[in-house]
């Protein structure tokens, strides 16, 4: 048994060291990858990861992304192949790897189109990688940006009741993170998203502004989603602050075939007759408040099947309603998120944590209310 006290990570270190001095790997030679001396000393990643970035900060070796680990020129001097090791840094693209949930018209686009705009503008390069909602697949798109040598990484997280074990892994590792649309609780990762209690208060009081006091709040399972928790507290504190009772029972909180990979005919006629019944049954309704854009579109077939007028008999609300290049393109009264905004924000933190520097633990951004067709005075 050993009697090695140092961690594992500083012996990988020392081992292959020592192995470059004594000319083991020469000059331009390829080192063992992560995964190899993952498998060699039965560790994780992380810990092969940490020992392969040590030596590249000593100068011995240089790192490249999609290619692997090679023996800096005068490797082993710590002047002249740190000297090499940081102009071959400076002279690559930083990689940064973004992993999303899935993207559309609805929300996501536009976050993209700001990530790519400040990648451009800082001379990095984005690589992206669509979850659709599995954490399995999430988990695996980390471990394979990791594996390319990234520089950092954007999540958009899955939904789901618990944060994958590779987004956990990166927080303890202290890697360059930034979570998108949500935040860890109690967990120091940086995240960037829109205000959503503020936005959901903002568009609730419109509604009782109108006049309306029997509001039914049409929201997935919130699964402990921070982004639906606090647009469900945002529409909970607008009421209290009216002195407006909320009455629970009108919710629908059973919404699923807007949730990533179930947006297919069976879920959503399925939503659709939950609506209608729902309707039916607490005729005393006289406004929707969707939590997404989707779940509005499912809202304005059910009231329409009813033979309800929009926004005559019930109005809807939701977040985002994507613009359409179509004349006479429906636009519901919404809450627009700063896509490009936290897009943009999201690429610059990645870079401000890999060059060292602090960045705030949790950003958001305020939404704007937008009027549209779909809202008008309580009957």
């Amino acid at each position: 048994m050993s009697t090695d006290s140092r961690p594992i990570y500083e012996r990988i270190f020392e081992t292959l060291r020592e192995e470059i001095l004594q000319r083991k790997y020469d000059v331009g030679d390829r080192v063992p990858s992560e995964k190899e001396l993952a498998d060699e000393y039965n560790v994780s990643r992380i810990t092969s990861k940490k020992a392969l970035e040590m030596l590249a900060e000593e100068g011995i070796i240089v790192r490249k992304p999609g290619r692997g680990s090679f023996v800096a020129e005068r490797g082993g001097v710590q002047s002249e192949g740190l000297a090499l090791g940081e102009r071959t840094e400076r002279s690559r693209q930083t990689l940064i790897g973004l992993v999303m949930t899935d993207f559309g018209n609805t929300f996501g686009t536009g976050m993209i189109y700001g990530m790519e705009w400040a990648s451009a503008e800082h001379d990095s390069f984005l690589v992206l990688r669509r979850s659709f909602g599995v954490p399995e697949n999430e988990e695996k798109a980390i471990r394979a940006f990791l594996d390319l040598g990234v520089d950092g990484i954007i999540v958009f997280p899955a939904q789901g009741e618990f944060y994958n074990a590779e987004i956990l892994k990166l927080v303890i590792k202290q890697f360059p993170l930034v979570l998108v649309d949500r935040h860890l609780k109690g967990v120091a990762a940086a995240s960037i998203s829109t205000d959503n209690i503020s936005a959901a208060h903002m568009g609730t009081d419109y509604l009782l502004d109108l006049g309306h006091k029997q509001i039914c709040l049409l929201t997935p399972p919130p699964m402990d989603t921070t982004a639906i928790e606090d647009r469900i507290e945002g529409f909970v504190r607008a009421h209290a602050e009216r002195g407006v009772l909320v009455d629970r029972s009108l919710w629908l909180d059973e919404i699923t075939s807007t949730l990533p990979n179930s947006f297919h005919s069976p879920n959503i006629e399925k939503d659709i007759s939950m609506i209608k019944a729902h309707l039916q049954n607490n005729p005393q309704i006289t406004a929707l408040f969707a939590i997404e854009y989707n779940i509005a579109l499912l809202a304005k077939v059910a009231v329409e099947q009813l033979g309800l007028r929009i926004p005559d008999d019930i109005s809807i609300i939701c977040f985002d309603s994507p613009p359409t290049t179509l004349g006479g393109g429906y636009q519901f009264t919404h809450l627009i998120q700063a896509e490009e905004e936290i897009g943009k924000l999201a690429v610059e933190n990645v870079l401000k944590l890999k060059r060292g520097e602090k960045v705030a633990n949790k950003v958001s951004l305020a939404a704007k209310l937008i009027i549209g067709e779909s809202t008008g005075p309580a009957k």
